[in-house]
């Protein structure tokens, strides 16, 4: 039954990625996207790897299928929404046919890498946490991190960049209506709570279990986006220092750590085991609060003409 349940998934999954690259319409393949990403978050479970299925979720279904959704509406009402060619399908499955084929033989052919499991384990009683993916993402490997949170800032800073002088002012996005009653509003008031608890837990539980900083963040980013769009809070002003220092202190935070690193090991980013829990708790809630800020303002984009003040 495992095996029939693997290889059921493993079909879906190259059923829909062919779906994807292959099919036509935008909208039909942006909603494969999405799906491509829900099915490859199960096969990280089947794999053991559950933070990886968290993030995939969350960031590569979740949150890019929201922006390619986002982005297909802007193209819609700028009238430029074209569907490829055929020559542009065919020429996307021959080249996922390619991918797909170099890795079934890298797969069958290649040695597999050895795996760092015991030299990891022989690291974690000085890691601070029991996590092994948090351990080495916020001590181990933190200067990974730390650039993919500046690079997530860099991201937002560029798209804030095709704001209009005149529209500095405004609020983010576009004006967002919904109906009373309807379904968008009911969601408005029933998800933000739940989702706001489950986030909290994912950053509280990430030290020592399954979750961490992208997830709840991303979880978070959620939260206020729905309750964005079902207007019950209105989104931020571009020039708000409030929304500025919650970007900022994720990186901030982490370079501080840092520098308390190099005082007190000798090294930048290294955490003594005695400061290394409560210092990889307080850059996960900081990089939390930055990454959530920062992937619902990527959502919401900059401020549109006519939205107002």
């Amino acid at each position: 039954m495992s095996l029939a349940l693997d290889l059921a998934l493993c079909a879906l999954i190259l059923g829909v990625a062919l779906a994807t690259v292959a099919g036509s319409g935008l909208f039909r393949a942006i909603v494969f996207f999405i799906v491509y990403g829900l099915l490859v978050a199960v096969g990280w479970v089947r794999l053991g790897a559950i933070d990886v299925a968290l993030a995939e979720a969350a960031i590569g279904a979740g949150l890019t299928g929201v922006l390619l959704l986002a982005a297909h509406g802007r193209l819609r009402r700028l009238g430029t929404a074209r569907d490829a060619s055929h020559g542009a399908h065919l020429l996307s499955a021959l080249a996922g046919a390619a991918l797909a084929a170099a890795l079934a033989w890298a797969w069958f052919v290649l040695p597999l890498p050895e795996r760092p499991g015991p030299e990891l384990a022989a690291a974690m009683p000085r890691a601070g946490v029991e996590n092994p993916v948090t351990a080495v993402l916020l001590n181990f490997r933190a200067w990974d991190t730390l650039l993919e949170s500046i690079v997530l800032l860099a991201a937002l800073i560029g798209l804030w960049m095709l704001t209009r002088e005149r529209d500095w002012s405004g609020r983010l996005g576009l004006p967002q209506h919904s109906r009373a009653g309807g379904v968008l509003a009911s969601f408005g008031r029933v998800l933000p709570p739940v989702g706001l608890l489950i986030g909290v837990w994912l950053v509280w539980a990430g030290a020592d279990r399954h979750g961490g900083a992208f997830q709840g963040g991303t979880v978070l980013a959620a939260v206020g986006l729905v309750a964005a769009m079902a207007g019950l809070v209105r989104p931020p002003r571009i020039g708000a220092r409030l929304w500025h220092v919650a970007l900022m202190i994720g990186p901030a935070v982490f370079v501080l750590a840092g520098l308390a690193g190099a005082i007190l090991a000798g090294e930048f980013l290294t955490l003594p085991p005695p400061i290394a829990k409560p210092a990889i708790l307080t850059i996960e809630i900081a990089l939390t609060a930055s990454i959530a800020a920062t992937l619902a303002f990527l959502v919401l984009g900059p401020p549109e003409e006519g939205r107002a003040p």
